[in-house]
């Protein structure tokens, strides 16, 4: 059974930082991409950042500069550093993985960047 956990989410003044983590298990973590999608209230769910197997990343042009995602193979988990935060980045950020062509997300964290 395909599980992601994400945690570290939290409250944050603009400006500030955060490390997302999403611990994934039931799976052979290091052949997958993994990824990171946001979605704001009212907003569709938007991609933020995305690393694959071999480690090569993309990211939203929103966030470029600013996040960046890497992931341990070691401890089947995926990052995501979060810096400089605006409060146009406030969501909740799920991590995700497509198994056989079956999509699983977390159950997502909420970041709320506010003064």
């Amino acid at each position: 059974q395909v599980q992601l956990v994400e945690s570290g989410g939290g409250l944050v003044q603009p400006g500030g930082s955060l490390r997302l983590s999403c611990a994934a298990s039931g799976i052979i973590f290091s052949i997958y991409a993994m990824t990171w999608y946001r979605q704001a209230p009212g907003k569709q769910r938007e991609l933020v950042a995305r690393i694959t197997s071999g480690f090569s990343t993309t990211y939203a042009d929103s966030v470029k500069g600013r996040f960046t995602i890497s992931r341990d193979n070691a401890k089947n988990t995926v990052y995501l550093q979060m810096n400089t935060l605006k409060p146009e980045d406030t969501a909740v950020y799920s991590c995700h993985v497509a198994v056989g062509g079956i999509n699983y997300w977390g159950q997502g964290t909420q970041v709320t960047v506010s003064s």
